[in-house]
């Protein structure tokens, strides 16, 4: 089991073999993000965009039933001046982007609202689980601004440049079953069996070779983004990186050995 850092917004779970559940804990206010709710998010995230550390797979989710987050907390956001704004959606790219560029895979585990920055967050995520129940929406351009911790880029990804530009400009709120039938959402469970089912794929992954698991996050990130010859060449780099692993090895000699390989992600 690891040590865990102290958090103020964030309730961490090691759920030990290197998986561990993160929940936005502000339940009293649906999970909403205040200042210190992207801090922590920078501050866990960050460090992880440069190494692993004891992790293998990390679930993002809500505390209680009603919300992964209802996104910025607007309250926290009365009054501010045009500078005190700026500095303020400073950290919140900061903790987003750490989501997004953090080494280790990231399940979203979508127990309720996703709106605004909540949405982001979830699109920030390798993948999402959502309950039945959940809804999402980025609303922002009805308070008079306009999505800006990456979903105007994760988005059209996920469900398309059309539909994206509909849904961000009108700021509608959608189902969890039109993101799965769109793609945003890989799968649809009710509410009870959402975390288990999350744990599950989690727990899976973490089984993987890390290095490999690392090397498909990096390679299909960056490749997405490229033409396919250059991303033919991404993925080899990223290839040749599991070869020189004692992971390789264990690997190949578990499989002709009829057993479970015991991989040390090195």
């Amino acid at each position: 089991m690891s040590d865990l850092p102290e958090m103020r917004r964030l309730k961490l779970e090691d759920k030990g073999d290197g998986v561990l559940l993160v929940r936005f804990d502000r339940p009293e206010v649906m999970n909403a993000l205040d200042t210190a709710t992207s801090e922590d998010l920078r501050d866990l995230f960050g460090p992880l965009s440069r190494a692993p550390g004891p992790w293998r797979c990390i679930v993002l989710t809500g505390t209680g039933d009603k919300a992964f987050s209802a996104g910025g907390d607007l309250k926290e956001r009365q009054g501010m001046t045009d500078d005190q704004w700026r500095a303020q959606h400073a950290i919140i790219e900061q903790g987003a982007y750490g989501v997004m560029d953090c080494v280790v895979p990231i399940i979203a585990a979508v127990n309720g609202v996703a709106f605004g920055g909540g949405c982001e967050l979830a699109l920030a995520c390798d993948f999402i689980y959502a309950a039945d129940t959940a809804r999402f929406a980025l609303p922002e351009v009805t308070r008079g601004i306009m999505p800006g911790a990456g979903s105007t880029q994760t988005l059209p990804r996920a469900v398309g440049e059309r539909r994206a530009r509909e849904l961000i400009m009108t700021g509608a709120p959608f189902s969890a079953a039109e993101a799965a039938e769109w793609g945003m959402v890989n799968r649809l469970l009710p509410a009870d069996e959402l975390l288990p089912a999350t744990m599950e794929t989690a727990n899976r992954i973490a089984r993987n070779a890390p290095v490999s698991v690392r090397q498909i996050k990096r390679s299909i990130r960056y490749g997405w983004s490229t033409d396919i010859v250059q991303g033919r060449e991404i993925e080899i780099m990223a290839y040749n990186q599991t070869i020189v692993t004692e992971d390789r090895l264990e690997g190949v000699n578990a499989f002709n050995e009829k057993r479970a390989p015991e991989f040390k992600g090195r």
